[in-house]
């Protein structure tokens, strides 16, 4: 608890000081999706995958629900249970003029996938906004095929290169994943489009330099650092928000 404080201190610090007039933090507001039916769908698809366990959503309502739930925190399911917790989602723009997409920030990967226009074989796409290369002006083309493996499966990509706008950041000639297949329901139920990672190169598929190493390359933020806010308030609508950069205080 004192440790929270300290960095509350810091950051009402760093936001009051004069000293930032000259660099100052780039935020990006997150919206956040509380449980419902179709997240606890979703997630019940995902345990009979992995674990083979049955569950009627029926269920979640009485005393079974709960002997499911033991089962997989024994089973080590962690990602199952954050899952059901929160979504916590911001959005971010490719090409010029941009294309919105509403993304994942999330530090266990390190690559940026969307839905590709040349997607037609999954529904998942046609449930969200595809992008679409041939309107874009910087888009450039690569072509290499790979595909990013999830719990519930593997998504199919090829690589494009495009600008990448997130928050008033401005990325330049970065690559990113164009997705041709999405595994399962989990996507076609998600309310996001794509993930954003922003974990380190050495898990990045296909040795592509994440969207944050070319911030720092391209000198868009001044500091190697980055700060998620969660709220995790159920009643309140805004999410939180996530800090690129820094400055000096």
């Amino acid at each position: 608890m004192a440790h929270f404080r300290f960095l509350l201190f810091v950051f009402f610090f760093a936001i009051l000081s004069p000293c930032l007039a000259s660099q100052r933090l780039n935020k990006i507001r997150l919206k956040k999706k509380a449980i419902d039916l179709a997240t606890l769908r979703a997630a019940r698809l995902r345990l009979h995958d992995r674990y083979r366990v049955n569950i009627n959503l029926s269920d979640v309502e009485n005393s079974r629900f709960h002997e499911y739930s033991s089962a997989i925190l024994r089973s080590n399911a962690v990602e199952l249970k954050n899952y059901l917790d929160a979504q916590y989602y911001g959005e971010i723009a490719i090409g010029t003029p941009p294309q919105y997409f509403t993304v994942i920030f999330d530090t266990g990967s390190a690559n940026l996938w969307v839905p590709s226009s040349k997607c037609v074989l999954s529904l998942a796409c046609y449930m969200h906004p595809r992008y679409k290369s041939s309107q874009s002006s910087t888009y450039k083309v690569d072509g290499s095929q790979c595909n990013i493996r999830y719990g519930s499966g593997a998504v199919y990509v090829f690589l494009s290169q495009d600008t990448v706008n997130v928050g008033d950041l401005t990325v330049t000639s970065q690559k990113f994943m164009e997705a041709t297949r999405e595994p399962g329901l989990t996507f076609l139920l998600a309310k996001f489009d794509g993930i954003l990672g922003l974990g380190f190169q050495e898990i990045a598929v296909d040795g592509v330099i994440p969207v944050w190493y070319n911030m720092l390359q391209q000198k868009l933020v001044s500091e190697p650092v980055f700060l998620f806010w969660l709220n995790r308030h159920a009643e309140d609508d805004d999410g939180g928000e996530l800090m690129f950069g820094g400055g000096t205080i």
